[in-house]
């Protein structure tokens, strides 16, 4: 196999992984996304005594390299540093967990290596949900997002569920394919053919029984969600006044509530006059839908907002903390939400999955000094604070409680079931998707949140600043939803569970299961790696 064969199956895989990230395509193109590479991989494996496994990395980063530029390029809009930071840090990170499955392959063997494979990806994925630095934004399993019909599973196994199941059909559509190439005999590959349908069926009909058998459950609630499309780059910071952008918020819920809304929704950091927590009451935006409640009793307000909180002289300090110029007042700035009732009390939530680079550094004591030079779309510098608590809100006459899921945070299927465990029965993702432009960006976020429906079986209502807004039942099925780039103010019914899912109360246990086996299979590798070298200075006194 030449070069140009290499490099032109590199380019297909690249193709391949991309597409289900795009609005027109499936995300069932991901089973055999990864064949073309995987013959390249064994390529390599088989000829390894004039090849070494460093030239398949370089392969595997062409492939995976381009796929994070084609599906994530829109993040360029916000930082060019930004974009080109995370096709860095994505590329290498892949990378190395594929190729790591490449050496083992070539210190063990064929099958040990595919084992390798498996549980090193899905390790890794679930290393990256969890870590310091995050960006799962490619992981596997969210490319499915769009075809519901065929992943109501993930109610029992998460997004890593369907990233073990796109792996082992892409192993499986490999042996395949080779052993056909080989033999060029139907009958020598109907036994593996059979294995494959079964793989990629059972789950299937399976899904189709649930969302066809899945009933609704919980106490209904009416709910408006409110979209003032405020430019998040000419007016939201600067172009308009606080008081202009909080009349746009106030018409649009004034136009859409009734005497029998139960919810109003608002968007991402749509309150920004400098709200203080440690006096909300005083704020003037605070105040004005104080007032407006007060007039609709029934109503729960919850909207996003930039608040700061002050440091008192005897309270530790936080890592993020930051310090007015010429006083010693300590301050934190969190990207937060809150429910505003005609209760005394305001509850507020604190985003904790906060933006690599965008919103927060990471290590923040060890890069302290290099925050000066990135990007905070909040329109301030430095790292925002966080919270260790995934609080609710709880509803003003009942039990009821709703997760206020802010932005990026909606990304994260275990994260969001912390919420739920601690009694959310409704979710409201509050987002501004501004940022990315009119790009796949803020349609593959919109995505991402019906993922969040089926894995909790929580009905979801989703506000935008500037689109898509949306209401996303049980079964992640889109009840009805806005347009882009456009002021709107919808409604609709949606039902309060209270039941747990399966994935609700174990999270991503198939993360922590490939997790221990990946470490296991790399410390076998690694006492294959030790033996090879004694035999081969044996052989060689």
């Amino acid at each position: 196999m030449n070069r140009t064969k290499l490099f032109l199956l590199s380019l297909f895989s690249s193709i391949l992984l991309s597409l289900p990230w795009f609005q027109q395509f499936s995300g069932i193109i991901l089973i055999i996304a990864f064949v073309p590479l995987l013959f390249i991989e064994d390529y390599l494996y088989e000829t390894c005594s004039k090849n070494k496994s460093i030239i398949f990395y370089g392969y595997a980063a062409l492939t995976i390299g381009l796929w994070n530029i084609f599906t994530t390029y829109w993040v360029y809009n916000a930082a060019l540093v930004g974009v080109i930071a995370a096709v860095i840090v994505n590329t290498f990170v892949l990378t190395t967990t594929i190729w790591l499955a490449h050496f083992t392959k070539r210190k063990t063997n064929k099958n040990f290596g595919n084992f390798a494979l498996l549980v090193y990806w899905i390790g890794f994925e679930y290393l990256y949900l969890n870590a310091e630095i995050s960006w799962p934004w490619l992981n596997l399993g969210n490319g499915l997002a769009k075809d519901i019909k065929l992943i109501q599973w993930y109610e029992y196994t998460g997004t890593l569920g369907g990233t073990l199941w796109i792996l082992l059909l892409n192993l499986i559509a490999f042996g395949i394919l080779k052993k056909y190439l080989k033999l060029k005999s139907i009958k020598q590959i109907l036994p593996n053919s059979l294995l494959f349908l079964k793989v990629l069926i059972i789950p299937i009909i399976i899904s189709i029984y649930l969302f066809n058998n899945y009933v609704e459950k919980g106490k209904e609630y009416n709910i408006a969600v409110i979209q003032p499309n405020i430019d998040p780059y000419n007016d939201k910071f600067g172009g308009m006044t606080h008081y202009e952008q909080l009349n746009i918020i106030m018409n649009l819920a004034d136009s859409i509530s009734d005497e029998n809304t139960d919810y109003v929704v608002g968007p991402e950091t749509a309150l920004d006059n400098y709200i203080w927590v440690n006096d909300l009451n005083k704020n003037y935006s605070i105040q004005t839908i104080k007032n407006f409640v007060k007039n609709r009793p029934r109503i729960n307000f919850v909207v996003g907002l930039d608040a700061y909180y002050q440091y008192s002289p005897e309270e530790k300090l936080s890592s993020t903390v930051r310090k007015m110029h010429n006083t010693d007042i300590y301050y934190d700035i969190y990207n937060s939400s809150i429910q505003i009732d005609t209760s005394k009390l305001l509850p507020t939530y604190h985003k904790s999955k906060l933006v690599v680079g965008v919103e927060k550094m990471p290590y923040p004591r060890l890069f302290q000094l290099l925050e000066k030079v990135i990007l905070d779309l909040g329109g301030t510098t430095g790292s925002r604070g966080t919270q260790e608590y995934r609080g609710t809100f709880k509803h003003t006459t009942d039990e009821t409680r709703i997760a206020p899921v802010i932005c990026y945070e909606s990304i994260y299927g275990e994260y969001v079931t912390e919420y739920i465990r601690n009694g959310a029965n409704l979710i409201f993702v509050i987002t501004n998707d501004g940022w990315w432009g009119n790009t796949t960006g803020y349609k593959q976020h919109l995505n991402y949140s019906q993922l969040r429906a089926i894995e909790t079986r929580r009905s979801i209502a989703r506000s935008a600043n500037t689109g898509i807004s949306a209401f996303i039942n049980q079964k992640g099925e889109i009840l009805n939803r806005t347009e882009w780039w456009v002021p709107d103010a919808i409604k609709n019914t949606l039902k309060a569970n209270t039941e747990y899912t399966f994935y609700v109360r174990y999270g991503d246990y198939i993360g922590r299961i490939a997790s221990f086996f990946a470490i296991l299979a790399i410390l076998y590798t690694l006492v294959q790696v030790v033996i090879s070298k004694k035999i081969f200075l044996k052989k060689n006194k």
